[in-house]
């Protein structure tokens, strides 16, 4: 890893960045290039914490290294894109450098993968292109419905109303919720929303219907008309026209 010098132009941004890393030299190196440049820099130490880490907070972008304590990178990046009530940005470090490693880190959801050593700067630009990137495309609010059927689901800052009331969802329950606005009118069947929030570690069927409940107890319990409809034989659907 060397340290060239800082990019040209200023960061204009302020991201906040996980780093999931257990060698904390390699940690405080990035956090004594990152900061001055206004990074706010989260740090973990194994693949458990760095778990909690991401569930629990706002990050803009997540440095994880493979090779980790307790559950590796892979794992992680796996987990946390079947968990995450949103998309967060990762890239991936590791010592390996072969096309299949690669494709098996982008295979677990990873954005990039940079290879040990590398360049401060590097690591730098790429996390700040992501973390741009995705702001871009996240920024947006999906809304549907009207009165007191009126749904905004905001991707950014995880924010659910209905009727102008907040509500408060889990992320399972705010990913089935997204799932089902986005693909409105269309039922989603219970395998497809299993499939889109487990990939291919499915969960049993008691799983899925536990976190459907929470959602419409959420989401309907607290009005007269329901919104999250079962269509039989079919799947789940919104009701708001």
């Amino acid at each position: 890893m060397s340290q060239s010098k800082a990019p040209n132009a200023e960061t204009e941004l302020q991201f906040k960045i996980l780093v999931i890393e257990d060698n904390q030299e390699i940690s405080s190196n990035i956090a004594e290039y990152f900061e001055p440049f206004g990074m706010i820099m989260d740090f973990a130490y194994d693949g458990e914490q760095g778990v909690d880490l991401a569930l629990n907070h706002y990050y803009d972008c997540i440095i994880l290294d493979i090779m980790l304590p307790k559950m590796d990178g892979l794992a992680v990046c796996k987990l946390l894109r079947a968990q995450a009530n949103r998309h967060i940005p990762i890239i991936m470090l590791t010592a390996r450098d072969a096309l299949d490693d690669k494709l098996v880190g982008f295979s677990c959801g990873a954005d990039d993968y940079l290879t040990k050593p590398f360049a401060l700067e590097e690591l730098l630009v790429r996390c700040l292109a992501l973390a741009k990137r995705h702001m871009l495309h996240s920024e947006r609010t999906l809304k549907l419905g009207e009165d007191k059927k009126l749904i905004s689901l905001n991707l950014q800052t995880q924010q659910v109303s209905r009727a102008g009331q907040p509500i408060v969802l889990q992320p399972i329950p705010f990913k089935i919720l997204q799932l089902l606005m986005e693909h409105h009118p269309r039922p989603l069947s219970r395998s497809e929303i299993s499939d889109k929030i487990w990939g291919d570690e499915p969960t049993d069927s008691d799983a899925l219907r536990s976190h459907v409940y929470q959602l419409r107890k959420s989401i309907d319990k607290p009005f007269d008309e329901p919104v999250i409809k079962t269509i039989h034989s079919v799947g789940l659907a919104l009701d708001i026209e």
